[in-house]
């Protein structure tokens, strides 16, 4: 069985985060460890006002330590990180083990709130993480902020930023449109350093989809240890989390989640009839 590492934020709601990784860990059939680096709050008494709280870096280093204690991981990706220093100490734990693949989601600001990591975090992914990645995730806002674009609108946007960003390191980027990009599908732009492959899909209207970015990235890296091509793991995480926004679940007055069983029908299994 293979094993893959999330480095990330935890959301006690469940849709995001620490736990939308190990949920996809599982349904890919891998084992997940995960080592918080910060956790995610929200108050529904200030209209779901997000508030991110950084885990220590010490801390950090000790759930690195505990989780990589075995055999190496197949791999690993990186999600909401808190804070610069919690960056390098994922950064270095990266570097001196050996890791197949690694996933970087540069997670800069999460949905419901302008709660932007501050600059020296957003340069430290920069420097200290997008050169490991054997694919880094970008949605259009973090895409534009890591290419120095700003504003990202169309695809051939998206190519233009995944260029900048592939300079900065990474062997592969992918570009996500999501709902921002003004199509009638949902297109991605995946680009390798020397070709680029827009991946089309459905556009489904829905706002139960927290959580979709996370489970896309965890997806890859659940597929990248499988032993999957790059391609290969991007489209079936594409796929998976089309099936998840299809079945999103309403959790509260304020948010829907993706459902991360959705792709293996998950709610069928252990039946007693």
């Amino acid at each position: 069985m293979k094993k893959v590492l999330t480095i990330a934020g935890s959301d006690s709601t469940g849709g995001a985060g620490i736990e939308a990784d190990l949920k996809t860990f599982q349904e890919y059939g891998a084992f997940g460890f995960a080592s918080l680096a910060s956790i995610v709050t929200m108050d529904p008494t200030r209209g779901w006002q997000h508030e991110v709280t950084s885990i220590s870096a010490e801390l950090l280093e000790k759930q690195l330590i505990s989780a990589l204690a075995g055999k190496a991981m197949d791999a690993v990706k990186t999600g909401m990180m808190g804070n610069e220093e919690n960056i390098k100490v994922a950064a270095r734990f990266i570097n001196e083990r050996d890791i197949k693949h690694v996933v970087i989601d540069p997670v800069i600001a999460c949905k419901g709130t302008a709660n932007i990591l501050q600059p020296k975090s957003v340069a430290a992914i920069i420097e200290d993480l997008l050169p490991l990645a054997e694919i880094t995730t970008p949605n259009l806002v973090e895409a534009g902020i890591l290419s120095g674009m700003g504003d990202l609108m169309t695809v051939d946007d998206m190519k233009a930023a995944a260029e900048k960003i592939y300079q900065l390191g990474a062997k592969n980027v992918i570009v996500k449109g999501g709902h921002r990009l003004q199509t009638h599908q949902a297109l991605d732009v995946l680009y390798d350093g020397a070709s680029f492959t827009v991946l089309a899909g459905e556009k489904i209207d829905t706002d139960f989809n927290h959580g979709a970015g996370c489970t896309f990235s965890a997806a890859i890296t659940a597929g990248l240890a499988k032993g999957w091509t790059i391609l290969e793991s991007v489209r079936t995480a594409k796929e998976f989390v089309a099936a998840a926004i299809k079945q999103g679940v309403s959790i509260n007055p304020y948010v829907g989640h993706v459902w991360h069983g959705a792709y293996n029908e998950a709610e069928r299994r252990m039946n007693h009839e």
